[in-house]
């Protein structure tokens, strides 16, 4: 029975496509990731790239009377490299990564940093993008920004006090101020590579990504840990039933519908039959076909099993 159970949920996380999330609009581009998406369900903002990643920008979708609009790319992106947007949870600041330079003066591209934008209300315009500057930022690559409900900063980068690669860090907010970064417990960090860490806002567990771990399914999986008493717990991978042999990442949850949302390169593609054109095209351009795309599963389940 437990087996059936698996296979059903595996299935169901496979169909459970953006466009069963009431987002057909994510369908229209052939490679988006990292989703973030308002309390109130009124905007939701993901990375669209080009096949070989020589472009990614920021897009933003808006639901007006119940239908989710044209995504459209947000003001402040299109010329650099951006992406991984974090919606703040009162939606007045959006956090993302970038490889633009410092001065709006300046042309050239640096490493990747984390930015932000803000706003006086949700019907405001956003700001101009500014450098969260040290101790986020440092002179190596910072990427995919969690804030928990405390001001607490987590993200990615392959500074050189990084356990690994690249390591999930966390800056405290602690004095009316952000403290020097650190790299997180053991039980979560490794030699190798972690990344896309998401912190639940009570900072009770967190999601994150790891590439090719013994346990692993074949390429980068998602795992959890949880936070007991200040401690992290040691991290489990969230098997079959959201991870796949193939590339899954950016996890992010969705509160209010408490749907837990992330990037996969799944493929199902596979020459079993003969094809007509018409058919070939199809599975060429279907949802699943090894470009990344967005997925989602109901976060209570997950954390029912391996709470």
């Amino acid at each position: 029975m437990k087996f059936i159970f698996s296979i059903l949920c595996l299935l169901c996380v496979q169909l459970s496509i953006a466009q069963e999330a009431g987002l057909p609009i994510l369908t229209n581009f052939n490679k988006v990731r990292d989703f973030t998406i308002s309390n109130n369900q009124s905007e939701a903002y993901f990375t669209v790239q080009s096949p070989n990643e020589e472009l990614s920008g920021i897009f933003k979708t808006r639901k007006v009377k119940g239908e989710w609009q044209e995504a459209t790319l947000v003001s402040f992106s299109g010329e650099f490299k951006d992406l991984e947007p974090f919606l703040s949870p009162n939606g007045l600041q959006l956090y993302f990564a970038s490889n633009r330079p410092l001065l709006v003066s300046d042309t050239k591209t640096k490493d990747f940093d984390i930015w932000v934008v803000e706003r006086k209300s949700i019907s405001d315009k956003w700001s101009e993008p500014r450098n969260l500057g040290a101790p986020i930022n440092s002179v190596h690559n910072e990427f995919y920004l969690s804030i928990a409900n405390s001001k607490n900063m987590y993200f990615t980068s392959d500074r050189p006090s990084a356990k690994g690669k690249d390591d999930i860090f966390l800056s405290e907010w602690k004095d009316d101020k952000y403290q020097d970064a650190i790299s997180i417990s053991p039980a979560i960090n490794t030699e190798s590579y972690e990344y896309n860490s998401y912190i639940a806002p009570d900072e009770s567990f967190m999601l994150f990504g790891a590439y090719k771990r013994a346990d692993g399914l074949g390429s980068g999986d998602i795992y959890i840990s949880f936070n007991e008493d200040g401690k992290w717990s040691l991290a489990k991978n969230l098997g079959g039933n959201v991870n796949s042999k193939y590339m899954d990442y950016c996890p992010f949850v969705d509160w209010t519908t408490k749907t837990l949302y992330f990037t996969s390169k799944r493929s199902i593609l596979k020459a079993d039959k003969k094809l007509n054109s018409s058919e070939f095209l199809n599975e060429v351009n279907s949802y699943n076909n090894g470009l990344s795309r967005v997925y989602k599963m109901d976060i209570s389940t997950l954390l029912n099993e391996f709470k």
